[in-house]
């Protein structure tokens, strides 16, 4: 499939949308001259669909989608509050057919001239319906995006009032600017696994589709295909002229979907307790992503970077999820910045929303896996539009996004001041989520058994893993055996046992693998590879140099080392691979790298010399580090299955002496040789994370008065990077 045509099939990822231009006789550099002008206006339209009618599978993280992208376009990008109409469940005005319609064309066709810059975004259900005039390829079906009253939950087969892939190809078409950008957070393939929910129209569970077109979709509303020949006379276009268009790709700007057309579109948890919300795993990882851009980069960098995020985010719930991207033909608009504009503030984590002394901020640039460590205690700087630090605050609380906290310094907050993250706070008594799946049988005594073990807390919301038992049989899974899930419910490697074994034997061997995946989920929570000042840099690739990914902290960012990226980087099994870390400071760094396979085993790469770890540990300013060491020892070569697993580079001003030691203690009662690489089992992994954790801690408590139920860590002494690696077969 070519992907100018994906993008005209998956209603879903705006797939099908059709987009091609109107003129594509003109060149690319009208968007470097666009750009050029002065002040050009900035609308936005963002459209969020929860609450569908009965029958219809409700979502929960549209509406938060919309208002991740309004902080984002206001704080960061400079759209005024008044350019951008929100339609929503919550806005005021119902995300139905009638008002997206009206608001696309009174909000945007109507004020947008040459020169402004237009986004558009969708979050809620796609679909697919039997068109009457489909494009060649993907005949007889056409993509479409799904408003609240689009389908009649009553009638299966009624003709779908959806808003299809040729009405919002024409919509584009009519806008008088080039400068536009369309986002699309919805999928038309899935349906409800484990703790996620995917954006694909279903009725009680099943998706909607119809017999009467064999096995495709329902046909399309006269009242669509009304608005569809409005807009074609309108705008002069004669049917065959219209079909080439289409055929040809993009019709404006640049257009991104949340995942290819065979994957689910996520409708994600992230957080827990008070602090728990829903979102897009697409648009968090976007919005975030884009608080954090640290220089002004291409579109397609952006998007490569933002690719692997989005997998990370959505592959962490066991979610294979790719974004795709189109622009207009013979332009250069993946050369220019996203959103056609530049970032009109530096890089921040938040910004303030109200408040004075005691004040409320929202916190958009934070990643999900640190957000347990965003929850009371950390310590933000304010910071000016240069950068420049006027003031402090410190966290009270957080519920979603929206912390509160009390300023430290500086007389008075302001609404609008960025806030950058000084020191964040891992909860002392992190501990693992693990939920109870009825496949179990007795879920009460499961209940039961889990609570006692020591740091399991048994989840009946997000939880980190679930506990079930196989109903099919798959390698290594015998059906009937107790093991543990994904929170897609996902088998995990190497958790299954037996078939005739009973609950409690289960939850007793499975203790050693819950510790695992413990400690895990600590050295996640202080990844800050985004906002530390240290200036590291990482990349992963096969021994041959081949396939690899580079990663670093911020400061090596900001510094222009990183060039642009890949998604997420993949081998085959056998593949040998290494990282090379370097050490862009002026100071000596002490290095750590560390392997977290999918079955949650915890691997210490470097150091590996256990008669000296501290010193093994140091890499000296300037210097580059090769994991494994080139001149010998142990060989790193992936093996399968196919699946992920992680890479953690850990950089520290300081020397993490109790963790160091505790690894050396490791090492010397095993028998391990120095240059051979550590595995940890049963308590190890978390006894080491707690003295690492212990470390940061002490280091970081120098002069500082901070909560004593958390384990605090200063970004401007560590920087902790992460790196998702995919086995392909």
């Amino acid at each position: 499939m070519k992907r100018r045509h994906f993008l005209q099939f998956a209603g879903s990822t705006l797939a099908a949308l059709g987009w091609s231009q109107l003129d594509i006789a003109r060149t690319g550099d009208r968007y470097g001259r666009v750009l050029a002008q002065n002040t050009p206006r900035k609308l936005a339209l963002l459209i969020g669909v929860n609450q569908y009618p009965e029958g219809i599978s409700a979502l929960r993280g549209c509406v938060n989608d919309t208002r991740m992208q309004y902080e984002l376009l206001v704080h960061r990008f400079g759209f005024n509050p008044a350019n951008i109409v929100t339609v929503a469940d919550d806005s005021g005005i119902p995300p139905t057919r009638q008002n997206i319609l009206d608001a696309f064309e009174n909000h945007l066709i109507n004020q947008a001239l040459p020169g402004d810059v237009v986004v558009f975004h969708f979050s809620g259900h796609g679909s697919l319906v039997a068109s009457p005039d489909p494009l060649p390829d993907f005949a007889p079906y056409e993509g479409t995006i799904v408003p609240f009253d689009g389908r009649d939950s009553t009638d299966y087969e009624a003709p779908a009032k959806d808003i299809t892939g040729k009405t919002l190809f024409l919509l584009l078409s009519a806008l008088q600017t080039e400068n536009v950008t369309a986002i699309f957070d919805s999928c038309h393939s899935g349906g409800v696994r484990g703790d996620l929910r995917l954006r694909s129209l279903q009725y009680e569970g099943t998706i909607a589709r119809s017999s009467r077109y064999g096995d495709g979709a329902v046909g399309v509303h006269p009242q669509e295909l009304n608005y569809q020949e409005q807009w074609r006379s309108r705008l002069n276009i004669p049917p065959d002229r219209l079909q080439q268009m289409r055929q040809a790709g993009a019709a404006k700007g640049a257009v991104i979907g949340s995942a290819q057309i065979d994957q689910w579109a996520a409708d994600a948890s992230f957080g827990e307790g008070d602090g728990r919300f829903y979102s897009g795993a697409f648009t968090y990882a976007l919005t975030r992503y884009l608080w954090q851009q640290a220089s002004e980069e291409s579109l397609r960098s952006t998007f490569n970077n933002l690719a692997r995020r989005t997998q990370d985010v959505s592959g962490a719930s066991g979610i294979d999820q790719l974004p795709d991207l189109t622009v207009a033909p013979d332009s250069n608009v993946d050369g220019q910045p996203i959103y056609l504009t530049v970032p009109q503030v530096p890089t921040a984590e938040g910004v303030l929303l109200s408040g004075e002394d005691r004040v409320e901020f929202w916190l958009g640039g934070v990643s999900s896996q640190s957000l347990v460590a965003f929850q009371t205690g950390a310590i933000f700087n304010l910071i000016d539009r240069q950068g420049r630090t006027i003031g402090e605050v410190e966290q009270t609380d957080r519920q979603g996004l929206v912390g509160r906290g009390i300023v430290r310094s500086r007389t008075r907050g302001a609404s609008g001041v960025l806030l950058r993250d000084c020191l964040f706070a891992v909860p002392a008594d992190l501990s693992l989520r693990v939920g109870v799946d009825r496949a179990v049988g007795d879920v009460a005594t499961a209940r039961s058994l889990l609570s006692q073990v020591d740091r399991v807390q048994v989840a009946d919301d997000t939880a980190d893993c679930l506990l079930g038992r196989a109903t099919t049989a798959a390698e290594g899974i015998a059906v009937g055996s107790f093991g543990l899930f994904s929170r897609t419910l996902d088998p995990i490697p190497d958790t299954f046992g037996r078939p005739e074994e009973d609950l409690n034997t289960a939850v007793r061997r499975l203790r050693p693998r819950l510790k695992m995946l413990l400690a895990g989920r600590i050295l996640k929570a202080i990844v800050n590879s985004e906002t530390s000042s240290l200036r590291v840099n990482a990349i992963v690739e096969a021994v041959d140099g081949s396939g690899g990914d580079r990663v670093g902290s911020r400061g090596a960012i900001e510094a222009g080392i990183l060039p642009e990226t890949v998604a997420t980087p993949q081998f085959s099994p056998g593949t040998t691979i290494q990282v090379r870390v370097r050490n862009d400071e002026t100071r000596n760094l002490y290095i750590g790298v560390l392997a977290i396979g999918s079955n949650g085993d915890l691997v210490v790469l470097f150091p590996n010399d256990w008669d000296a770890p501290e010193d093994a540990a140091l890499v000296e300013a300037g210097q580059t580090l090769t994991v494994p060491d080139p001149q010998g020892g142990f060989q790193f070569v992936v093996r399968p299955p196919a699946g992920f697993f992680e890479l953690l580079v850990l950089a520290s001003t300081e020397p993490l002496r109790n963790a160091l030691r505790g690894l050396q203690r490791i090492a010397g009662s095993r028998g391990t040789r120095s240059g051979d690489p550590l595995p940890l089992a049963e308590d190890e992994p978390v006894a080491v994370m707690e003295d690492l954790l212990g470390d940061l801690d002490r280091t970081t408590r120098s002069g500082v008065a901070l909560n004593r139920s958390v384990r605090a860590v200063d970004s401007t002494q560590l920087a902790a990077i992460a790196a998702t690696i995919e086995v392909v077969d």
